[in-house]
């Protein structure tokens, strides 16, 4: 029994266990809403959903506790070719019969049940990707660094804007995924900022992406067909709520609707008009992409505000301990899991509140997804496998100087 218990000693004793409260209360919480947001369907079929969530938000505990244990650095040295080959290997996946988009129009989901019968959720390679993508980039850097080249040299922006312009592409391709693809290119501007990437890179790429759709936008758009393609409506009804209500509108006018309904203290727990009602005119989405307005209809702003802390705080925690990491290599990974939580937080809240256009996100740790639960748990692990490495005694002294 002493063997069994000494790794979960271990882990208490060196692992970031109030990361892991964070985030086990963020999907606890997550779990409350799935389960009002699936009443709906009525003879037990939330069953379901909210067993699948939380078998894997126990999976995902023991991931993190395994993970804690893994030195990153160490792998990445030795075995970096190999985890670039698994990323072009797993999206290529997506081409073979196991590929699946679920009439979203992203060719997404993996459906492993094809090859395993039975087995209970699908797997999102994309979502997997994104944290080999952020070690990748992070060894890059500091690859970069070690040789004393200046990392917002230009060869140096071109190696690692490569890597994430490569990346990108892949997915566009395959998946045909813009918001994910937005996803990565918040992990790139997080990590590159925190590595010292200086700031006219980022004016000079972003007023060039900027300037290239607004010429786009007013010169060639509107002579062409693609001016009402369902991606530019997205967009358009953003800046236009009046237009396509109907349409590409209708998703965001009913989660502004039920945010709104909600008011200060929401309709109460299990009482949300739209949440509880199985009518198909009413939210969609709701314990998936829309499952801020479930929480913003029934428990109303302090309930979203709530919701909105425990998440920022399981941010800043990421960045806590980024900024204490033993390793510039360990530092760049806590910045870019948290540049990948905070971008997608940032857009899902936008989307239920129609400020931002409908990217297909969900909420981290909120929305129902096994595979992303587990996700995000292996990611918070890397993250404690940082904090079980402490910054050397001679080096944290002097970092107090």
């Amino acid at each position: 029994m002493s063997i069994l218990f000494s790794p979960i000693r271990e882990f208490f004793k060196k692992g970031d266990v109030i990361l892991l409260g964070l985030c086990l209360a963020a999907s606890f919480f997550g779990l409350a809403l799935i389960y009002s947001a699936t009443q709906y369907l009525g003879e037990n079929r939330w069953i379901r959903f909210v067993s699948v969530q939380f078998i894997a938000v126990l999976l995902g505990v023991i991931v993190y506790m395994l993970l804690t244990f893994v030195d990153f650095q160490l792998f990445m040295e030795k075995r970096w070719k190999f985890l670039l080959m698994f990323n072009v290997f797993f999206l290529l996946l997506l081409l073979t019969p196991l590929g699946e988009d679920y009439n979203s129009g992203n060719l997404n989901w993996l459906v492993i049940s094809r090859i395993i019968p039975r087995f209970p959720m699908d797997v999102q390679p994309n979502e997997i990707v994104k944290i080999s993508f952020i070690l990748l980039l992070a060894l890059q850097i500091v690859k970069i660094q070690d040789h004393d080249l200046d990392i917002s040299s230009i060869p140096s922006i071109l190696q690692v804007g490569g890597h994430t312009v490569f990346m990108l592409g892949l997915i566009a391709v395959i998946c045909g995924d813009f918001g994910m693809c937005v996803i990565y290119m918040m992990i790139f501007v997080a990590m590159a900022w925190a590595s010292g990437v200086k700031l006219r890179w980022f004016l000079l790429v972003g007023g060039g992406l900027v300037l290239a759709a607004v010429v786009i936008w007013l010169f060639f758009l509107p002579e062409t067909r693609w001016w009402n393609d369902y991606r530019i409506m997205r967009f358009r009804v953003v800046f236009d709520h009046s237009l396509d209500v109907r349409g590409r509108g209708w998703q965001q006018t009913r989660a502004t609707l039920a945010i709104g309904s909600g008011r200060l203290f929401g309709q109460g727990y299990l009482n949300g008009i739209q949440t509880q009602s199985p009518s198909s005119d009413a939210l969609p989405a709701r314990h998936t992409d829309f499952i801020y307005a479930v929480c913003g209809e029934e428990l109303g702003l302090v309930g979203c505000m709530a919701l909105l802390l425990l998440l920022c705080l399981i941010v800043l925690r990421c960045i806590w301990v980024g900024r204490h990491a033993s390793s510039p290599f360990h530092a760049y990974v806590c910045m870019g899991m948290a540049g990948m939580l905070m971008s997608q937080i940032t857009f899902n809240v936008g989307m239920c509140l129609f400020v931002l256009p409908v990217m297909g996100l969900t909420l981290p740790f909120i929305s129902y997804g096994g595979s992303s639960i587990i996700t995000l748990f292996a990611a918070m692990g890397i993250v404690s496998s940082v904090k079980a490495r402490p910054m050397p005694s001679w080096l944290r002294d002097r970092s107090h100087v």
